[in-house]
């Protein structure tokens, strides 16, 4: 492997300006916003005011740089090239895993394997390691809270290996009940799988808890971290997983990028899951020996240029603090939980004492997609609908919530646009129905 020790920033990236000194003075998310280029472009005639980043996060400049400059300065396929621009990009393509190990806390840059996202880092898990490891009868946890990527490859895996899935029910707040996750657990079990951050509730999962108390039955533990990269420090080590997913997306980097961190002794006895080009050693038509992990996992050439962009993204993240990006964030949700309240006719859904910045809700009268139409006119983007995530909507009896999801770059004058276009919907409905 071609990793290099070191992750100086990615040449032709910067840590834009607010980052560049994040660590003095207050956090002021107005100066970050500076530097998401997006976010000036006005909507609809009005200032965007953009809260849906549980479905994606936008990206500062040293990222499209990023992804620019690999293109018109580095381009070229990596590993098993002998010319210098190959050897050029490899370096990068490496340079990006070790942040990645960085973010993490990984111990060993090649317990990360580059996916196309958390969908496909669960998938990697259910069909690699989840074929080779379960036989009918095996259980695997889940919760109800869970992504639907988090549900259908189980779903898959069982119906191929007669494996079998229970699953942890939630408290009316959004928490799991953790006496019942606790009665599931059993000679039998195999592997816990569960969010870090619910998308849907903004819960934040006791997941270390979650893994003592698996690895003491004997099962493995997957973690789908997609919720929460962006918004905490994660530390995968400190938390005891054997595996945990994010996407790139979500973490202020390229779409079609992501991340699969699995211990290393793991990862060494998981058979491969795609076939092609990079993840052999050698190929005949009597047999084929397969490459050390992790480039066993990455058949094919891989989005080089993508693992750049999401190299930039943890610099220009790193460089601010997850620490101080959790503590605004944090006020925030409080300040806006606060103001939500205030709504005559507004329930909100999740209310879990640990919560990450989402605010989901209904409002009496209104269907939320017609409150995202409706907030879309005055230039405030939340996501509405199930949010993949159909039987948090089933626990609740909705059909779905309108939800807000902030970002470092959002403050308490995004949340004063989001209650006055909720209060102007309410209008266009005939008043708040209480």
């Amino acid at each position: 492997m071609n990793a290099l020790a070191t992750a100086a920033p990615i040449r032709g990236t910067t840590c834009g300006a607010a980052a560049a000194g994040a660590a003095k003075g207050a956090f002021v998310a107005a100066d970050f916003a500076r530097d998401f280029p997006i976010l000036s472009r006005p909507v609809r005639g009005k200032r965007l005011v953009y809260l849906d980043n549980g479905a994606t996060t936008q990206k500062p400049e040293a990222v499209i740089e990023a992804e620019r400059l690999f293109y018109r300065e580095s381009n070229a396929n990596i590993h098993r090239g002998v010319h210098w621009l190959s050897q050029h990009a490899t370096d990068l393509y490496e340079q990006a895993r070790e942040r990645v190990r960085r973010l993490l806390n990984a111990a060993s840059a090649d317990e990360i394997v580059f996916t196309r996202g958390t969908t496909e880092a669960i998938n990697l898990v259910a069909y690699s390691w989840g074929r080779a490891n379960l036989k009918a009868g095996d259980e695997i946890v889940l919760t109800g809270m869970e992504h639907h990527s988090n549900i259908v490859p189980w779903q898959l895996i069982c119906e191929q290996t007669g494996a079998v899935l229970k699953v942890v029910p939630l408290t009316d707040r959004g928490e799991l009940q953790f006496d019942a996750f606790e009665a599931l657990l059993g000679p039998r079990t195999r592997l816990v799988s569960v969010v870090h951050v619910s998308n849907a509730l903004g819960t934040v999962n006791p997941v270390a808890r979650i893994v003592e108390r698996a690895h003491a039955v004997g099962a493995k533990v997957l973690v789908d971290g997609a919720q929460a990269v962006a918004h905490q420090a994660v530390d995968v080590q400190a938390i005891g997983c054997d595996f945990y997913a994010f996407s790139g997306h979500k973490l202020y980097g390229p779409t079609g990028i992501g991340a699969l961190y699995a211990r290393r002794e793991i990862l060494a006895a998981m058979p491969p899951w795609q076939g092609g080009g990079d993840m052999i050693r050698t190929v005949s038509f009597e047999r084929s020996t397969w490459a050390d992990a992790p480039q066993r996992f990455e058949a094919g050439t891989p989005n080089i240029a993508g693992a750049v962009g999401l190299g930039a993204a943890i610099d220009y993240l790193m460089a601010i603090g997850l620490d101080r990006v959790a503590g605004h964030e944090h006020r925030l949700l409080a300040h806006a939980t606060e103001a939500a309240q205030r709504i005559p006719g507004l329930r909100l859904i999740g209310t879990a004492p640990e919560k990450a910045g989402i605010l989901s809700f209904v409002v009496d009268g209104i269907h939320p997609h017609d409150l995202g139409t409706i907030l879309d006119a005055d230039g405030v983007a939340i996501r509405a609908g199930h949010h993949c995530a159909m039987p948090v909507m089933t626990r609740f009896g909705i059909p779905g919530t309108a939800r807000a999801s902030f970002a470092l770059y959002n403050d308490e004058e995004d949340v004063a646009a989001l209650m006055a276009a909720l209060a102007k919907a309410q209008q266009m409905f005939g008043g708040a129905r209480r």
